[in-house]
């Protein structure tokens, strides 16, 4: 990593928008569906979009919440596609080009802008393993075949091919309508740059690499150095979904991988009762440190929403190990209210976890059940974080195993700082020691003596600074 990146990054706690939902565009040719806030009441009915290539001007929406993230105490932001695409956003037809049912470049520069204007970081999701199969490049070489300059950039047996038949191009994971680049290729290398540095020179920070585990490492090898020379403070972030590795961070020069191992042991390990799951969890987690600091999340597009993962009275454990842990954390929008999704294995599986957002953010008032205390919960637990910047860095350790009860400890890299979380999955309370100059700095907890009480069911963050 840069030194212009390393400087940003270890500041950076980005709130990730999936924007065709947020919107409430159609991802699906006239499937007139209807879209609610967290997937359970509230909200309305998606507004169609985008028929016929008529511009719909609705980046402006996810503008009119930039306060909200601020006051989150986040200063990032990290869209989902908003390329031209035929349906979900993951099917690029233009990348050069907003999605016209999001708008045009004024209303992205508007929001870039917008951003810019508050302090904060604006990430790009970029789909470079494949393009959507109505892409007019592979439409050229649907009609002339290996003769089309166009088809050194796609993966494409021509062996017993006739004029005539469908392309032989190999798809993303099964799905037709994903045509896979041929990463090989000094065309593609050169398109990617080309996007790449279009888009940073437009304002934006950095890129999430969609599918970076289906893409050869040397690819990113041979592109990122390019656009690090024009713009050395931008940052890349890959996604891998099977456990992040430092090999692939070497051989491909990004600076992150996504945290799908650490995800899955906070989720698992609260909802299954089985603390020791989040504790090994963690401590693989520590070991890539070594090698690059992981993007965290408890939360994204692509999976059940924390709330319906975990139960509403334990989201707040899962950020409690989110913050106080080390990485580049990110929030995905609706989290902080506690709303509900599941993510189902079907056509339109997704849309539940990617609902249409009102105009405006909800109050405390305004929010449902254990809404409010949700929405605090964030609050306080990113007002920690920022007020302990050594967290991007922290080693942890298990101090304490049971299958309802872990207490880990978090230290700088250089031994700076000092924090204990709790976590209490129990119906009874906890005692937890703690230094005598520890106190209470986030959750629920009451110094007794030596020890802090962690209440039943409850979590603490105890500082020793």
């Amino acid at each position: 990593m840069s030194s212009e990146a390393a400087g940003w990054t270890g500041h950076v706690m980005w709130w990730q928008v999936y924007p065709l939902g947020f919107v409430g565009a159609e991802v699906r040719p006239e499937d007139g569906r209807e879209a609610r806030p967290g997937g359970e009441g509230g909200g309305g009915e998606v507004q169609p979009g985008g028929k016929g290539g008529e511009v719909q001007h609705r980046l402006g929406r996810i503008e009119g919440w930039l306060e909200h993230v601020i006051g989150l105490g986040l200063n990032g932001l990290a869209l989902g596609p908003v390329f031209a695409a035929s349906t979900h956003g993951y099917d690029t037809v233009d990348h050069f080009t907003i999605d016209p049912r999001l708008g045009d470049l004024d209303d992205f520069d508007r929001l870039v802008g917008a951003a810019r204007e508050r302090g904060i970081r604006v990430l790009l999701d970029g789909v470079f393993n494949h393009v959507g199969r109505a892409h007019p490049l592979f439409r050229h070489v649907e009609e002339h075949g290996p003769d089309s300059p166009h088809a050194e950039l796609f993966r494409i047996d021509w062996n017993g091919w006739r004029s005539g038949q469908p392309v032989p191009a190999e798809v993303f994971e099964g799905h037709d309508a994903l045509v896979a680049l041929d990463h090989d290729s000094p065309a593609v290398a050169e398109l990617v740059t080309e996007v790449m540095l279009h888009w940073l020179g437009r304002g934006i920070d950095g890129w999430r690499l969609d599918a970076a585990y289906a893409v050869p490492p040397a690819f990113w090898a041979r592109v990122l150095p390019r656009v690090r020379e024009q713009y050395p403070e931008a940052w890349f972030s890959g996604e891998v979904i099977h456990g992040a590795g430092a090999e692939l961070v070497r051989e491909s020069t990004v600076d992150s991988l996504t945290q799908y191992e650490l995800w899955q042991a906070i989720w698992h390990g609260i909802a299954d009762r089985n603390l020791f799951e989040l504790a090994h969890g963690l401590e693989r987690h520590d070991a890539l440190l070594d090698s690059f600091v992981p993007s965290t999340f408890v939360g994204n597009h692509d999976v059940t929403r924390i709330a319906s993962a975990v139960g509403d009275g334990f989201v707040g454990h899962a950020l409690a190990v989110l913050f106080t842990v080390a990485g580049v954390p990110s929030v995905y929008a609706g989290d902080e209210f506690g709303w509900h999704g599941v993510k189902e294995e079907r056509i339109g599986g997704d849309d539940a976890v990617r609902p249409v957002f009102p105009d405006s953010p909800p109050t405390e008032e305004d929010l449902p059940g254990a809404g409010a205390r949700i929405l605090h919960e964030h609050r306080q637990l990113i007002e920690l974080r920022r007020r302990h910047p050594w967290l991007h860095t922290a080693h942890t350790e298990a101090v304490e195993v049971a299958n309802e009860k872990l207490v880990f400890r978090s230290v700088g890299g250089d031994g700076e700082g000092g924090i204990l979380t709790a976590l209490n999955l129990s119906d009874e309370p906890q005692r937890v020691p703690v230094p005598g100059d520890a106190v209470v700095a986030a959750g629920s907890g009451r110094r007794e003596g030596d020890a802090v009480v962690v209440p039943e069911r409850e979590w603490a963050v105890v500082s020793y600074e």
